[in-house]
């Protein structure tokens, strides 16, 4: 079965096996790690934008879930327990490394439970991201997008800037991603807050012109943490942090947070990643 994670790198984009030899970090290779988490139905090439934007010292890791990318042959998953399983397991096989975790979406979901999960193991990360995502005290309420006919989810995508409207009358193009939307999105609806949250520091973004999160909820993320809390505020809709200018904004900002002793001797890639104070 392939991976849960892709590593994505300059020109090489390959699922990471557990006990394989590119699970291992090369001599002088990275000095850090980033897991990042997509939105519903997103697939590792969501977050190609980031690559481009981190040092060449930090490992971009993506999520890979069924039912997408190179495990589209695989049933999608409907609930947050079993991903967050399979990713866990995943995370904890890698070789140790400092690492953060971003997750957009409903990608801050599962970052909320991986980070659970990987603090029950002992091995947390430093800083967990959760973008463009009301916190769990916000629990998802009727109705349920999960819920909606191909026609209407496809209408919903246009709306929020999850595809163009120039597919909207393209069923037959967009249709078979479906299925993986409809999974995570009803994942993301029926999950509840746990009863516990993290001692991790929490950063929390979105975009104040975000059609579908309320953007005065996200500094409630605070309550999910024993740790240090965050929050910044963009423009650009519900996918905002795509952008690459916008990526390479707060890839920054999120090194800074999580290594800043090791990220100040690191060149950024990107001639518009600027840290700005």
């Amino acid at each position: 079965m392939n991976g849960w994670l892709m590593r994505v790198g300059a020109g090489l984009r390959h699922p990471v096996e557990s006990g394989s030899h590119s699970a291992r970090p090369a001599r002088g290779g990275p000095w850090a790690r980033l897991i990042a988490l997509p939105h519903a139905g997103g697939w590792p090439s969501a977050f190609r934008t980031w690559r481009p934007v981190l040092p060449a010292g930090v490992e971009l890791l993506v999520a890979q879930l069924p039912g997408r990318g190179l495990r589209a042959g695989e049933p999608p998953l409907r609930r947050v327990a079993p991903l967050v399983d399979g990713l866990s397991r995943a995370v904890a096989e890698l070789p140790p490394l400092p690492y953060a975790v971003v997750g957009h979406s409903f990608g801050s979901v599962l970052g909320y439970e991986l980070t659970r999960a990987m603090e029950r193991l002992g091995r947390p990360p430093r800083l967990l991201t959760v973008s463009a995502r009301q916190p769990p005290c916000f629990p998802s309420e009727p109705p349920f997008a999960y819920r909606r006919t191909d026609d209407e989810l496809l209408e919903h995508l246009v709306e929020i800037g999850g595809i163009g409207p120039e597919l909207l009358h393209r069923g037959d193009l967009v249709r078979p991603a479906l299925a993986a939307i409809r999974a995570d999105l009803e994942a993301m609806e029926t999950y509840r807050r746990p009863p516990t949250g993290v001692a991790v520091p929490i950063l929390s973004l979105g975009a104040v012109d975000d059609p579908v999160v309320v953007a005065d909820r996200l500094h409630l993320w605070s309550l999910e943490t024993t740790g240090v809390f965050s929050r910044r505020m963009f423009t650009g809709g519900h996918f905002y942090l795509y952008d690459p200018d916008t990526a390479a904004t707060i890839a920054e900002h999120l090194l800074h947070l999580c290594f800043p002793h090791m990220a100040e001797h690191q060149e950024m890639s990107h001639p518009s990643a600027m840290f700005t104070h």
